[in-house]
């Protein structure tokens, strides 16, 4: 199947590309079929934009370098080697210096301070010899209630 397909695969991107320029296309060869039509491999396109200017048709990354990645477009070597030393330094150095960043952060809802306030609480507490916790949050001497009257 893949040695069939690549038999005949130039055969249909010339049929795809003299049918994707339409009428941009010109016979360079006399007509030399009965029928006077001109053979998808006799035309040629008219736009000078497929073409440098030593008359060659531009090639693409791709079909020069199958594996190609965008860093180089000449050297495949330089290419993957250009690929490997960003991606590892790049990886790496997110890896590293963000986790150090995220590791020396503030203590972020001052959760290590309150626990901390809290075991310093306990330990005063016990030294005098009260409960840790009691009924009442604050001292009912201290409120202040409205009189009856004033409702």
């Amino acid at each position: 199947m893949a040695s069939r397909l690549s038999r005949i695969w130039p055969a249909l991107s010339r049929v795809r590309l003299s049918s994707a320029l339409g009428s941009r296309c010109v016979s360079q060869t006399p007509k030399s079929s009965a029928s006077g039509a001109a053979v998808t491999s006799d035309l040629q396109s008219l736009s000078p934009s497929a073409q440098d200017s030593h008359g060659h048709a531009e090639v693409s990354p791709f079909d020069k370098n199958p594996d190609f990645h965008g860093f180089h477009h000449h050297d495949p070597f330089v290419d993957v080697w250009n690929m490997r030393l960003i991606f590892f330094f790049g990886i790496s150095v997110s890896i590293v210096i963000g986790g150090t960043f995220v590791h020396y952060l503030p203590d972020h809802g001052m959760r290590q301070w309150a626990r901390r306030e809290a075991e310093r609480l306990i330990k005063q507490r016990e030294a005098e010899g009260l409960p840790v916790m009691t009924e009442n949050y604050y001292d009912p001497s201290t409120i202040v209630l409205p009189s009856s009257g004033e409702e």
